[in-house]
């Protein structure tokens, strides 16, 4: 294991000061990665939690109970306390403040993804200018040494793939991990939409059958 940490700091090194930003954004990448995570475990509970509570207290018709419930939940308890306020006199309009809370609750559950979305396209970049740094350090070895070889210009070639390799494994961690929190969101409002569908049919039942 201390070698292993030896040698990831000599890579570091040899890579100049382009590793510095690379790992900044690497290190931005995993905190967003495990904040998504979190986030993600957290929204599953709730989800489960009102979909295997809700139209069961709706079916009773235990309006209060299922209020009382959705004030535990933090993500999903503004939709699903607009949805209990009922259909009132126009059902479209009250369908529309329902879907405006959904997709509230999902713009805070995306929060921070636009880091991943930067950084996956830029990553390539910023590895490219430390390749083109090394490669001038080259031929500035050259220029110095008067001198041509391998042993002239390995350092300043060095430098240039590490930073070459470093930028690309960056941007290839951020664009899988953006690709698949986005394809995690969009299952997860699809499974949402559905429940809170099911629950606005039972809450306009409700509503009717106590005019």
């Amino acid at each position: 294991m201390p070698n292993s940490s030896i040698d990831i700091l000599s890579s570091l090194k040899s890579g100049g000061l382009i590793m510095v930003p690379l790992v900044i954004c690497s290190l931005l990448v995993w905190a967003v990665a495990c904040a998504k995570w979190f986030a993600i475990r957290n929204f599953k509970k709730e989800l489960a939690l009102v979909g295997n509570k809700i139209p069961v207290l709706l079916n009773e018709k235990k309006i209060h109970e299922a209020k009382g419930l959705c004030q535990m939940v933090e993500c999903l308890g503004p939709s699903m306390e607009t949805l209990l306020q009922g259909p009132g006199e126009n059902r479209e309009v009250w369908k529309a403040r329902v879907g405006r809370r959904l997709a509230e609750s999902f713009v805070m559950l995306r929060r921070s993804m636009w880091i991943l979305g930067t950084i996956g396209p830029s990553a390539p970049f910023i590895g490219l200018f430390g390749t083109v740094v090394g490669i001038i350090k080259s031929f500035e070895s050259i220029a110095v040494s008067g001198k041509s070889g391998f042993n002239v210009v390995a350092g300043g070639l060095a430098e240039a793939l590490v930073a070459t390799a470093a930028g690309i494994m960056v941007a290839v961690m951020a664009v899988v991990l953006y690709n698949y929190f986005q394809t995690r969101f969009a299952e997860l409002q699809g499974r949402t939409r559905n429940l809170l569908e099911d629950c606005m049919d039972l809450m306009a039942d409700y509503k009717q059958e106590n005019k």
